[in-house]
């Protein structure tokens, strides 16, 4: 039988939103062209290698837009200031290892100031700036979509 995979088993815990649905949090990392216009920075994810923000689980000991923080440092090597509120949150379905959950994100604002030439994740995810719209069409979830297209920092 395979192992569930359901419960994070690093640094935090996964917490239940409703008794159905699982909590993750999430950096929307984004920094201002020449311009003044925003470019959000996107990730691939490791299996299906489709592009996504930041996001993991909630973490032991750490308020979560901060938690949202190192998950931006780990999986795209960025770091700055995030906000404490959430900009919004997505419904998706996350991949177990026997079933898919259905999970709220709850997605934080980080004005990215250091980019990092070495970072944790580095060899297992590529990284890309777009502008919103463009963000917006290049994920796959309608409500991070909807996020992007809306998003004003």
């Amino acid at each position: 039988m395979a192992k569930d995979r359901g419960k994070p088993k690093r640094k935090g815990k996964g917490r239940r939103h409703d008794g159905r649905q699982w909590v993750q949090v999430a950096a929307l990392p984004f920094r201002l062209d020449a311009l003044g216009r925003p470019e959000i920075l996107l990730v691939t994810s490791r299996e299906t290698r489709r592009w996504v923000i930041p996001k993991g689980w909630p973490m032991k000991g750490m308020r979560d837009h901060e938690a949202a923080a190192v998950e931006a440092l780990e999986e795209a090597g960025v770091a700055g200031a995030v906000a404490e509120a959430p900009a919004g949150t997505y419904l998706y379905w996350k991949r177990l290892a026997e079933q898919f959950a259905l999970c709220e994100v709850r997605v934080f604002p980080l004005r990215v100031e250091t980019v990092l030439d070495a970072f944790p994740e580095q060899d297992q995810r590529k990284q890309a700036w777009f502008g919103p719209d463009e963000a917006a069409d290049s994920v796959a979830e309608p409500g991070l979509s909807h996020l992007l297209r809306s998003f004003r920092p």
